[in-house]
């Protein structure tokens, strides 16, 4: 008897002081290591980690832009900006489950899109298919900013990319209900949409060239909506609605 009431007693104790899972005692290591560093250098651009946060990706170009809300001027500016390791670059937005395809287009991760058990190293769920895809009868899912430097159409980083990245949109989403993550197929300048002039996709790039024009115009994350299969604008000041 005295065994078996010792035996229960330690039952509760062994139960909380089980190993935590190897992903997060990764992850924790990686804090440890990389996050002191970026809250110094946030601090440096006069910035928050708790601050909004966005990001920019061109798929022609292979770069990730990651933008901060600035404390005093409230409007975004360049953090850092990150190669993209691997990627399908054919441009275009993403159709259908299996194409391979990347998508484009206006997405957000929210603090449950967050995935640091991924196989990737880390990675964040941007939200595909949105609204606005799924007005399109656009299938698949699971596309992310991961690390690893592979992608089957997901925008992978290397992995030493992905943790700050990541480090990045979780402390932001302690403070913020989402990160955006606007998806381009190349920098929308006049330039480079005349030299596209002639593909299928002229209609819907010019479309994502609204919310592009408008956040260079005003250095603010636009709201956008879908609705009727196409995407909807209007100039943002103070929060990212998310709405798409």
């Amino acid at each position: 008897m005295k065994n078996l009431l010792a035996l229960l007693l330690c039952v509760p104790l062994l139960a909380s002081c089980a190993t935590m899972p190897d992903y997060l005692a990764r992850l924790n290591f990686i804090r440890s290591q990389k996050l002191p560093q970026l809250e110094t250098q946030l601090a440096a651009a006069n910035l928050e980690s708790a601050a909004p946060m966005y990001i920019r990706v061109f798929k022609e170009e292979g770069l990730l832009e990651v933008w901060v809300r600035n404390n005093t001027e409230e409007l975004y500016v360049p953090f850092r900006t990150y190669k993209i390791c691997a990627q399908n670059a054919t441009l275009g937005p993403k159709q259908e489950r299996g194409d391979l395809q990347s998508p484009e287009g206006f997405y957000d991760v929210t603090e449950d899109r967050l995935w640091p058990g991924s196989q990737y190293h880390l990675a964040m769920n941007i939200g595909y298919p949105n609204a606005y895809d799924l007005q399109h009868n656009r299938t698949g899912d699971k596309l992310m900013i991961h690390g690893g430097c592979k992608s089957e159409g997901c925008f992978a980083m290397t992995d030493p990319g992905i943790e700050e990245i990541y480090l990045l949109a979780e402390q932001s989403l302690k403070s913020n209900d989402s990160v955006p993550v606007h998806i381009f197929p190349f920098k929308m300048t006049a330039a480079n949409m005349k030299r596209y002039e002639k593909s299928q996709w002229l209609p819907f790039w010019a479309e994502l060239k609204q919310g592009y024009d408008l956040f260079e115009e005003n250095r603010f994350p636009p709201n956008v909506v879908a609705q009727g299969g196409h995407y909807l604008f209007a100039p943002q000041v103070f929060i990212y609605a998310g709405a798409i």
